[in-house]
C-alpha cells in the first residue's frame, strides 16, 4: 500500500535532485498544471467540433460547465477526442506529472461513465457495455488505456523511467478493488523512454538518412520503412495481453532495431555537429603546477555523440511528431542547473566532509586537492570537465535554441547555458501549434536579461495563459533557498500575447486552485514594452494600484531613453574583481587609490565600509586606456561620480543603494558608475554636478527602489537601472534646485566633497556643520527629498502610501516622516515657498 506520491519524493529527494536539479514537485502545483493545459485542450476540441454544426449558442468557458451539460453528443465527442490526446513530459524524473495528468483524465472519463446511464444512445450504451463485459473493473480499464494512449515521458536518468512506469502502474493497481479485478499491466516499454531530451533530432531528414544507410551500409531499408516496421512491431507488443517468452523476444528484436536506427542517426548529429564548428575539449592535468591544465581540442566522434544520450524524437515518437505536428499537452518540471562543472557534486561523491552544505571555501579547496591526488579520481575528474564545453558549444550553435541569447544595445546577453532555459524552448519544439504547455522554472523567465529573447518568443509566438509566482518561504520546493522564486507557467503554442493573468510573490501552493479566477492581475505586452523596451522584464506587480502607478511613472523618459535638448546619462563598469586582481594591492601606498567595491557605499555616503584594495594610479589608468597613449588627459576616476551597488535583493531593507563617489578613486565591478553623458553626437561630456547629485536623489528614493524591486532578483544589471523612469529636469525646473541643494547637504559631509558642495551654494564655503550628519537632521533632509520626489512623479497620497507600505523592514516612523512632508507639499500653493 505505498502510495504513488511518496515514491516519487523518495526518488527525487534522495537522488535526482543532488546530480540535476530537479525537486518533488508538490501535488497541488501538477495538478494544476495538468487541469490548466488539458482542460483547456479539451475545451477548444470541444467548441471547434460544436460549432461546425452542433447548433450550440455559446462555447463552453469552464470544463465545468462542459460536464455539467453533457450529452449524447458531447459524449461521443469526447470519446473520440480523448485517447488521441498526446501528452508529454521531457524530464519526466519519477512520474509526478504524468500520475497527475492520468488523474485529470480520469475525472473527465468519470463523469462520461456516469452519464451514459442516463441516456438513451444506443452507440453509448454499446460502448460502456463492452468495457464492463471485457474488464472486471471499470476504473483499471480507463487508467489502462490512459497510460497505454496518452502519456509519454522522457528522462536522461535510466533509473527515473523505471520507477516512473512503477509509479504509473502502482497507480493503476490502486484501481483494482480485489485482487480478481487484477489484469496484465499495460507495455509502456517505448512510452516511458530513457534519453537527453535536449539533444536528438526533432524531424528525420529523410533524403540524408537514406543517403548515410548506402554510404555505412547499415541495412537498405529507407527511413520511413524502418519507421513503419518499428511501429507495427511496438502495437503488436502493446497490444499483447500476456507476459510470455515470445513478448521478450518481439520486446528484445524492437530495442535491437533501435540501438542500430541510433546508431546511424548518431552518425547524421555527429555531422552537424561537425558543420556547426563544435570540437571536442579534453581537460588535462599539469603536473608541474598540480593543477588543471589548458585543454586540448579535438574532433567530435561518434563515441562523443553518443556519450551524451541523444534522444531522437522523429525516430522514437514519429507518429506523434510527423503525422501530428507534435504533442498536444506538454507539462513538466525540468531541472534548473547552469550547465557548467559542479565540483561540490562531482567531490561529494569521493568525500563525506564535502557533503557538508555550508563548507568553508578553503577547507573544500584542502579536500580538493587531497582527493585529486588519487589517479582515478582525477581521471573521473576530468573525464567529467570534458563532457561539458562541446554541449555548450551545441546550444549556443543549435538552431532549434536560437532563443537562448539576445542582443540588447549591442551586447548579446545569455552567456550561462542554464537547463531550465533550453527545456522552455525544447517544450515550444516539442508542441503542435495550438499545442499546451505547463511548465514550472525560475522566476528568471520574466525578470533575466539572459531570458530576454525567451520572452520575445512567449510573447509574439504564444499566447501565454497564465503566470503564477511563488517564493518558497513555506518551502514548496525542500532544499531550495527560501528567498527562490520559481513559476508556474502556462501558454499555447502560436499566435501572440496582448494581456495574461499573472499573481507575483505568493507562498502558498493552495492559492493554485483559485488562479486566475482569483488574485490575478491582467498584464499587457504593449505596457511591459514600454516598462522594459530592451530586457522585456515583467514587473512584480502585486496590484492594480502597481500597474496604475507604473503607467503614471511611464509619463517619464526611461533613464537609457536618449533625449534631445538636454542631459542623456551613463553608466559603466570600471574594473573587474576577477581579470583585473593582478592589479589590486592589499596595503595603502602614497601612488596607490583606494578601489572602492559596493559593500563599501550606502544610500547618500561613502564611509559604509573601509577598502580592501588599492591600484597603483599609474597602472590604473594603463588599464583603462587599453592601448591608447597616456598623455595625461583626464579620466572619469579623477571626477567626482555617481555610483550605485551591483547587488539588491528585494528582501533587503532597501535594495537600490547609490551615492555621489569622491574623485581620485577606482571602483570595483559591484560599483556601476557614471560620470558622462552623452549629447547624441557621439561626443562624451562631464556629466553636470547638479544633474549627479539629482539622479543620486530619485535613485536613493522609495519610489525607484519600489519600482525597480519589481523587476530584479538580485542582480542590478545596468539596464535595469536604464529602464528606470527619471524626470529630466534641469536648473530651470524649482523642484529640481530644491532636490539637487538637499541631496548635497547628505552627500557632502566631508572635506573630500568641498569642491562638490561650492558648486551648489556658490555664496558659502563648505563646513562640517552646514551638511547634514547627525541622524536625526539626516533622517529630516530625507524625508524632505522623498516627499518632493513623490510629489515630482504626480502620485496622489494613496499611492505613495502605497509605496511605502512595501518596505516592511523599514522603521514606521521613517516612513511616515516622507509622508507627512508630501502632505505638507501638497497643500494648495506651498510648492512655491515651501521650507
Amino acid at each position: 500500500e505505498i502510495s504513488p506520491h511518496v515514491l516519487g519524493y523518495i526518488f527525487e529527494k534522495y537522488i535526482n535532485q543532488k546530480s540535476f536539479g530537479a525537486y518533488y514537485t508538490r501535488p497541488e502545483i501538477t495538478a494544476y498544471l495538468c487541469e490548466r493545459t488539458i482542460h483547456k485542450l479539451i475545451l477548444e476540441k470541444i467548441n471547434a467540433t460544436s460549432s461546425a454544426g452542433a447548433g450550440r449558442k455559446h462555447a463552453f468557458e469552464t470544463i465545468e460547465e462542459l460536464l455539467m451539460n453533457l450529452d449524447a453528443r458531447l459524449c461521443r465527442e469526447l470519446l473520440d477526442i480523448l485517447p488521441k490526446i498526446s501528452l508529454l513530459d521531457p524530464a519526466c524524473g519519477s512520474g509526478a506529472f504524468l500520475v497527475s495528468a492520468m488523474n485529470t483524465l480520469i475525472k473527465v472519463y468519470g463523469a462520461i461513465t456516469g452519464k451514459i446511464e442516463y441516456l438513451s444512445d444506443a452507440y453509448l450504451t454499446a460502448w460502456l457495455q463492452t468495457a464492463r463485459a471485457e474488464h472486471r473493473s471499470l476504473s483499471y480499464y480507463i487508467k489502462k488505456k490512459i497510460i497505454a494512449e496518452n502519456l509519454f515521458g522522457v528522462d536522461i536518468m535510466e533509473e527515473a523511467t523505471e520507477i516512473a512506469r512503477l509509479r504509473l502502474f502502482l497507480a493503476l493497481v490502486s484501481a483494482a478493488q480485489s485482487v480478481d479485478q487484477l489484469e496484465p499491466l499495460p507495455n509502456i516499454d517505448f512510452n516511458i523512454l530513457h534519453g537527453n531530451s535536449l539533444i536528438g533530432f526533432l524531424h528525420v531528414n529523410e533524403e540524408v538518412y537514406d543517403q548515410r544507410q548506402v554510404q555505412l551500409n547499415l541495412f537498405q531499408k529507407r527511413f520511413q520503412e524502418v519507421v513503419d516496421e518499428k511501429n507495427r512491431q511496438i502495437q503488436a507488443y502493446k497490444s499483447t495481453s500476456q507476459y510470455t517468452k515470445d513478448l521478450r523476444a518481439l520486446r528484445d528484436t524492437i530495442q535491437d532495431q533501435r540501438e542500430e536506427a541510433m546508431a546511424n542517426l548518431n552518425e547524421l548529429l555527429l555531422d552537424e555537429f561537425k558543420q556547426l564548428g563544435i570540437k571536442y575539449e579534453q581537460a588535462t592535468w599539469d603536473i608541474s603546477k598540480n593543477a588543471d591544465g589548458r585543454s586540448v581540442k579535438r574532433a567530435v566522434t561518434v563515441a562523443d555523440i553518443a556519450g551524451l544520450q541523444p534522444f531522437h524524437w522523429g525516430y522514437e515518437f514519429d507518429q506523434v511528431m510527423n503525422q501530428r505536428g507534435g504533442f498536444d499537452v506538454i507539462i513538466t518540471n525540468p531541472p534548473w542547473e547552469i550547465l557548467k562543472p559542479q565540483a561540490k557534486e562531482f567531490f561529494a561523491l569521493h568525500s563525506k566532509l564535502v557533503s557538508k552544505n555550508k563548507m568553508r571555501i578553503e577547507d573544500f579547496e584542502t579536500e580538493r586537492t587531497k582527493l585529486l591526488r588519487d589517479a582515478e579520481i582525477r581521471a573521473a575528474w576530468l573525464d567529467y570537465q570534458s563532457t561539458i564545453p562541446y554541449q555548450s558549444a551545441y546550444f549556443r550553435a543549435a538552431p532549434a535554441y536560437r532563443n537562448q541569447s539576445a542582443t540588447v544595445n549591442g551586447k548579446k546577453t545569455g552567456t550561462d547555458i542554464n537547463l531550465y532555459k533550453l527545456f522552455t524552448e525544447q517544450c515550444y519544439n516539442l508542441l503542435r501549434e495550438g499545442g499546451q504547455c505547463g511548465i514550472v522554472i525560475p522566476s528568471g523567465i520574466y525578470t533575466d536579461l539572459g531570458a530576454k529573447q525567451l520572452r520575445e518568443m512567449l510573447f509574439t509566438r504564444a499566447e501565454v495563459t497564465g503566470l503564477f509566482c511563488f517564493e518558497n518561504r513555506q518551502t514548496i520546493f525542500e532544499n531550495v533557498d527560501s528567498r527562490f522564486k520559481f513559476v508556474a507557467l502556462t501558454y499555447e503554442k502560436g499566435g501572440q500575447t496582448a494581456t495574461f493573468p499573472a499573481a507575483f510573490m505568493r507562498q502558498d501552493a493552495g492559492e493554485l486552485e483559485r488562479f486566475p479566477k482569483k488574485g490575478a492581475l491582467t498584464i499587457s505586452i504593449d505596457l511591459i514594452r514600454r516598462l522594459s523596451p530592451d530586457s522585456l522584464s515583467v514587473m512584480e506587480f502585486k496590484s492594480e494600484m502597481d500597474v496604475a502607478i507604473a503607467q503614471k511613472m511611464l509619463k517619464n523618459p526611461l533613464l537609457g531613453e536618449k533625449q534631445r535638448g538636454t542631459w542623456n546619462l551613463v553608466l559603466t563598469r570600471e574594473f573587474d574583481m576577477t581579470n583585473d586582481s593582478n592589479l589590486f594591492k592589499t596595503e595603502a601606498e602614497p601612488d596607490r587609490l583606494s578601489l572602492y567595491e559596493g559593500k563599501m557605499i550606502h544610500q547618500f555616503t561613502h564611509q559604509w565600509g573601509k577598502p580592501r584594495y588599492w591600484v597603483n594610479e599609474k597602472e590604473g589608468r594603463t588599464a583603462l586606456l587599453k592601448r591608447k597613449a597616456d598623455i595625461g588627459q583626464q579620466l572619469d576616476y579623477q571626477f567626482y561620480r555617481l555610483g550605485y551597488r551591483g547587488i539588491g535583493r528585494t528582501t533587503d531593507q532597501r535594495a537600490l543603494i547609490a551615492t555621489v563617489l569622491p574623485a581620485y578613486i577606482f571602483a570595483g565591478n559591484s560599483l556601476i558608475v557614471s560620470r558622462r553623458i552623452d549629447p547624441g553626437d557621439g561626443n562624451y561630456e562631464l556629466v553636470d554636478d547638479s544633474q549627479m547629485l539629482f539622479v543620486t536623489s530619485i535613485m536613493n528614493s522609495y519610489i525607484a527602489d519600489y519600482f525597480i524591486g519589481q523587476k530584479i532578483s538580485a542582480n542590478l544589471n545596468m539596464f535595469y537601472i536604464y529602464q528606470l523612469p527619471v524626470p529630466r529636469l534641469t536648473k530651470q525646473d524649482f523642484v529640481f534646485t530644491m532636490i539637487v541643494q538637499r541631496t548635497a547637504r547628505l552627500v557632502c559631509t566631508t572635506p573630500e566633497f568641498k569642491a562638490l558642495w561650492e558648486s551648489i551654494f556658490p555664496a558659502s564655503t563648505w563646513l562640517p556643520g552646514l551638511a547634514a550628519i547627525e541622524t536625526a537632521d539626516r533622517a529630516k533632509v530625507r524625508a524632505e527629498l522623498d516627499g518632493l520626489i513623490a510629489h515630482l512623479y504626480g502620485l496622489t497620497e494613496e499611492e505613495f502610501q502605497h509605496i511605502l507600505g512595501t518596505f516592511p523592514l523599514v522603521e514606521e516612523n521613517v516612513k511616515e516622516a516622507a509622508l507627512e512632508t508630501y502632505r505638507y507639499i501638497n497643500r494648495p500653493l506651498r510648492i512655491a515657498h515651501i521650507f
